[in-house]
């Protein structure tokens, strides 16, 4: 296998942290987003939509999205068990995943792409150009206030997102957490749970990676 990571980007920590908590070694390879080595013909070839992170399969099938690493890896190290076991909880999962990278991971990509000079022309990933809309970097932060509120409502209630133990919901929920900093938002100061939440996951070896 290939890991094709980008050490700045959170979409790559991401799978970057499920490899470490499987404890799995992979061949990687740092793709860097800040001088467009993602748009090169070298990286097209592996992967034409220009995103990263992308895994290249034992088989040398290429994968290009996160939710589709996981289930491969999970697939063939189901130990830690971070998709979920049981019908229950391995629906919770993929709600809580999907909930997290749709409110908390669009919402700060809105923000950041839609706004910062850098992204001019690059407001959304892939080979395409597409123009920033001011809007959407303030519906992105709107959305992060919801985001936010989630989240402290649901951990409130439980230790973990989708269940009472860490999962892949966890990793994407806090990367974004993590990464709302470039768009100068954080955990608010009175949403106690979260903040809890987001320390523990940080003392994980996994966060550090």
């Amino acid at each position: 296998m290939i890991f094709y990571d980008c050490n700045t980007a959170p979409s790559p920590r991401r799978a970057r942290m499920f490899i470490a908590e499987k404890g799995i070694e992979i061949e990687t390879r740092n793709i860097d987003l800040s001088k467009g080595e993602q748009l090169g013909p070298d990286y097209l070839a592996v992967n034409p939509r220009a995103t990263v992170p992308a895994l290249v399969t034992q088989g040398g099938q290429v994968l290009g999205e996160n939710i589709a690493i996981a289930a491969y890896l999970e697939a063939l190290f189901p130990e830690p068990p971070l998709m979920g076991e049981g019908a229950e909880e391995k629906g919770s999962v993929m709600m809580w995943n999907a909930m997290s990278e749709f409110q908390g991971g669009w919402a700060v990509a809105e923000a950041l792409r839609n706004a910062h000079p850098a992204m001019k022309d690059r407001a959304l990933p892939g080979p395409e150009s597409y123009r920033q809309i001011p809007e959407l970097a303030e519906r992105g932060h709107a959305r992060l206030n919801v985001f936010f509120d989630l989240l402290e409502q649901r951990l409130q209630e439980s230790p973990y997102l989708a269940s009472g133990r860490f999962t892949l919901a966890d990793i994407t929920a806090f990367v974004f957490c993590d990464f709302a900093r470039v768009v100068r938002r954080a955990i608010p100061e009175e949403n106690g749970a979260t903040r809890d939440w987001f320390a523990r996951i940080s003392e994980r070896d996994s966060a550090r990676r």
